[in-house]
C-alpha cells in the first residue's frame, strides 16, 4: 500500500499581481552607481588572480547563493560575462527563481514571514508555471536547468520587459555555461501543481555536469564562492574529485588555481581547519573551498563583508585593471 502523500491539485494558486515584493529593479546597481566602500588587501589579490586567469585564458567560475543578486549586482555580473571575463556561472534554484520575476515583472522577494501564516507563500501561478514549463521543455530537450530558463527569458514567447537585467538570459545569448544546482523542496516552483520533478532532477543533474567539466579545466584558473553555505562548496568538492580522477588517470593535476570565499561571516585564521571542538570546524566554505581541496598548490582568500560592496568593489577592480 503506498504511503499517503499531498495533493497540490488542492492548493490555492494565486497570481504575482496579489503578492507585495521586497526587491524591485530600482534596488539593482547600475555600473557607474555608487557603492559601500570597501577595502581589503585579500580582495585586491583575488583581482589580481582574475586578472591574470582571463589574460592567461583560464577558467573564472562564479558560484553564488541568491543573496548576492538580491543586493543589488546582477548588472556587475552581466558585464563581467560581457567582457568575456567569467567562464562559467552557477548558482541555486532561488537565483533562478529572483532573476525570472525581476525580467517578468520587475520585482521579487515576497515577504516570508506574512505569507507564510496562511499558506500564501510560494503558491504564486506565473513563477510556477513558467518555470516549469520552461524546466520541462528542456527535458525534453535534453538541455540543463539554467540553459532552459535562460532560453525562455531569451528567447520564449513570454514578454520579458526587464530582460536586459536577467543573468540567465544574458548568459544563454552569450552561450556562456549557466548552471542551477538544486534540490527537491528548496524552491518555491516544486510547490506548484505543474512541477515536474522528473524534469527536474534530469535538468540539474545535467548541469551538474555542466559544471564539473568547467571545473575539470581549472587548472590555473580562479573558483569564487559567493555567500553559497551547502550547495557551492558541496558542488565544487563533487566535481573537483571527479575531474582530479579523470586527470590522474591521463597523468595530468588540477591542482594550481584559486579559491576565494565571499561571506558575511569572518574566520579568525580561515586557512587553519581548526579542531572538531570548533565551530568553524563544520563550516563548508571554510574546510572545503578555503583549507583542504587547495593544500596541494593552490592559494585561497576569504573576503567578509555584504555583498552590495564585496562584488561591487570587485567588479570596479577587475575591470579597472583591464
Amino acid at each position: 500500500m503506498p504511503y499517503p502523500k499531498l495533493d497540490r491539485t488542492q492548493l490555492k494558486i494565486l497570481p504575482l499581481s496579489q503578492r507585495k515584493h521586497k526587491m524591485t529593479v530600482a534596488d539593482i546597481y547600475s555600473l557607474d552607481a555608487q557603492t559601500p566602500p570597501y577595502e581589503s588587501e585579500d580582495l585586491r589579490c583575488v583581482a589580481d588572480g582574475i586578472v591574470q586567469a582571463y589574460r592567461h585564458g583560464k577558467q573564472i567560475i562564479w558560484m553564488m547563493g541568491a543573496h548576492v543578486m538580491r543586493r543589488g549586482n546582477s548588472r556587475f555580473i552581466i558585464d563581467l560575462m560581457e567582457r568575456g571575463i567569467l567562464t562559467h556561472v552557477a548558482t541555486n534554484g532561488a537565483g533562478a527563481i529572483h532573476d525570472f520575476e525581476l525580467a517578468l515583472i520587475g520585482a521579487t522577494l515576497e515577504d516570508v514571514e506574512r505569507y507564510i501564516r496562511d499558506g500564501k507563500f510560494g503558491n504564486w501561478e506565473e513563477t510556477g508555471r513558467y518555470i516549469n514549463e520552461a524546466i520541462i521543455q528542456g527535458y525534453r530537450d535534453k538541455i540543463g536547468f539554467g540553459e532552459a530558463i535562460g532560453r525562455l527569458i531569451q528567447e520564449g514567447e513570454i514578454r520579458f520587459p526587464h530582460r536586459e537585467i536577467s543573468m540567465f538570459a544574458a548568459a544563454y545569448r552569450l552561450g556562456i555555461p549557466i548552471t542551477v544546482h538544486k534540490g527537491i523542496g528548496y524552491d518555491i516552483i516544486d510547490q506548484h501543481p505543474s512541477a515536474d520533478y522528473a524534469a527536474m532532477g534530469y535538468t540539474t543533474g545535467e548541469d551538474f555536469l555542466r559544471f564539473a567539466h568547467s571545473i575539470s579545466k581549472l587548472e590555473g584558473g580562479v573558483f569564487l564562492n559567493l555567500g553559497s553555505a551547502v550547495m557551492g562548496p558541496e558542488v565544487y568538492l563533487k566535481s573537483l574529485s571527479m575531474a582530479r580522477n579523470i586527470a590522474a588517470q591521463r597523468g595530468e593535476e588540477i591542482r594550481h588555481f584559486m579559491t576565494a570565499n565571499f561571506d558575511l561571516i569572518d574566520f579568525p585564521d580561515f586557512r587553519n581547519e581548526g579542531s572538531p571542538t570548533e565551530a568553524h570546524y563544520y563550516h563548508r566554505p571554510k574546510k572545503t573551498i578555503l583549507v583542504r581541496t587547495v593544500k596541494d598548490g593552490g592559494e585561497s582568500y576569504h573576503i567578509s563583508g555584504d555583498f552590495d560592496r564585496t562584488v561591487s568593489k570587485l567588479y570596479h577592480l577587475v575591470t579597472s585593471a583591464l
